[in-house]
């Protein structure tokens, strides 16, 4: 234990040193133990350092990294737009559609389970790599099923990629970007994933399931040629002990007129500090120095499945025509509208700043979930029969623009600055494999959960995104214009 403590204040020391002070009130904070503040009373430093140019390459390694996430929106809008034409056509059951709509989560939970070591081990690029193997694969089993078992395995195959998606396409990013921009950069991914849900909710009504799932290829195969064309993430590459390779890569990606010693030195010192205290182990996860990260992360990951968006996006058609409303039209609304909104998220994240707008997200799904509660609540009652469409259709729009807003991307973005180099893989294990296994719940019971009592179904929703507000305003931090050396030095602060 006293080793332990003995290292942390070393790398706070280090860290400091090598920004060479030039944040006084900041040296006080860290050095002094002073008992934790609550997030709302950290605030960021003020930097006079010049912030880090964004390059060229920098904006395409992102586009390409979260290229991957169009490939997982893909995924997650073809259950909606196939739902009557696969029923139809392979004569498939509620339960067995239930199934194969949800699968896709059990097959992300499985990936979820090994992408930290598959990050860790492979890099981050190959990492990426090895994903589209399982989706272009799934995708084939798909388009030529002939039964069920056949539409599952091909979805499972998707999932496991999609959940190794899930961890190593925001540490990328988190681990390229430049401090300022970090944020905006990592939330694209959401951004992305939006888009390819919009665009599947579009052509899901005019195109043959078949079809759609070739169109659902076509991406997966763009993904992989691009890939060749960007550099691993330099932090990774430092991790191996490659530094040659590391500085090379960080060159290439902040221009090559920049000196980029002071941000290299960081990182190696940062690493070197770390590893100083051994092998990381998952037990090592619950030592209470990690348990601050460890809630947070947890925490948003069980919040974020709980309020219901992975069914409310998965199964939105059924849930217009539950309510009366045109599943065609409500589809294709959504679709215009949840990619400019998760386009001002992107814009917003890093001048707003995390915390105010994920309790924003919270508090839209909570008022959308008790609006449909109420519509569902009317229908069942046969009271204001006339209006259930009109509030379905608010109601489930509002759920998910919501969603893609902050929440949707949020809770990834603090998951990949929050967790130090020496726990990542485990701790982003762990917290990745905890969204997955809730998204499963909530996908697979979905469906029966509406058939039974759609408006306590969605009142449970609104209950779990009131918790989400408290659970913010009280535990999260604001991580935005920090380092990722510095936002891990905050939190080690915190438990001291």
């Amino acid at each position: 234990m006293e080793r332990q403590k003995s290292m942390e204040k070393g790398l706070l020391r280090k860290s400091l040193s090598i920004r060479e002070r030039k944040f006084p009130n900041e040296d006080a904070f860290l050095e002094s133990g002073l008992p934790r503040k609550s997030p709302r009373e950290i605030k960021k430093p003020q930097n006079d350092e010049p912030e880090c140019h964004v390059t060229a390459s920098v904006f395409l390694s992102t586009f390409v990294a979260v290229s991957g996430s169009f490939c997982t929106g893909c995924g997650v809008g073809f259950s909606s737009g196939a739902q009557a034409g696969i029923t139809k056509d392979l004569s498939l059951s509620v339960a067995e559609y239930a199934m194969f709509g949800s699968i896709m989560t059990l097959g992300g939970l499985i990936g979820a389970v090994f992408s930290g070591k598959v990050a860790d081990v492979l890099g981050r690029k190959r990492t990426m790599l090895f994903c589209q193997s399982f989706c272009v694969t799934g995708w084939l089993c798909i388009a030529f099923a002939q039964d069920a078992l056949w539409l599952d395995c091909g979805r499972l195959l998707i999932g496991i990629g999609v959940g190794l998606f899930s961890y190593v396409i925001p540490i990328y990013i988190a681990e390229i970007a430049p401090k300022h921009v970090r944020g905006s950069f990592v939330f694209a991914n959401q951004l992305m994933q939006n888009c390819g849900i919009s665009l599947f909710f579009i052509i899901g009504n005019f195109l043959p399931w078949r079809i759609l799932s070739i169109v659902g290829l076509m991406p997966c195969l763009l993904h992989v040629v691009c890939l060749f064309f960007i550099p691993e993430s330099p932090r990774w590459l430092a991790k191996l002990g490659r530094d040659k390779e590391c500085r090379s890569a960080l060159q290439r990606l902040r221009g090559s007129d920049i000196d980029i010693s002071r941000e290299a030195n960081t990182i190696r010192d940062t690493i070197d500090m770390l590893e100083n205290g051994g092998e990381s182990r998952v037990t090592e996860l619950f030592q209470r120095r990690y348990a601050y990260p460890l809630i947070i992360g947890v925490g948003l990951m069980f919040l974020q499945q709980m309020c219901g968006s992975s069914g409310v996006t998965y199964y939105a058609s059924n849930l217009f025509n539950k309510g009366g409303f045109p599943s065609a039209i409500g589809t294709s609304v959504i679709a215009i509208i949840m990619v400019p909104k998760a386009m001002l998220g992107t814009v917003i994240v890093d001048k707003m700043g995390r915390r105010t707008l994920l309790m924003a997200s919270c508090t839209g799904i909570c008022l959308s979930s008790l609006l449909l509660s109420v519509s569902y609540g009317f229908e069942s009652f046969g009271i204001l029969t006339d209006l259930t469409p009109i509030f379905t259709c608010i109601g489930v729009l509002g759920h998910i623009v919501s969603f893609a807003m902050g929440m949707g991307g949020l809770p990834w973005i603090i998951m990949s600055e929050i967790f130090p180099m020496n726990v990542k893989m485990s701790a982003g294990t762990l917290v990745t494999v905890t969204n997955w296994f809730f998204g499963w719940i909530i996908t697979y019971t979905f469906n029966f959960m509406l058939e039974w009592n759609a408006s306590g179904m969605f009142f449970i929703f609104s209950m779990v995104s009131a918790v989400s507000i408290v659970f913010i305003y009280f535990l999260v931090p604001e991580t935005k214009g920090r380092s990722l050396e510095e936002i891990q030095a905050m939190l080690s602060n915190s438990v001291q």
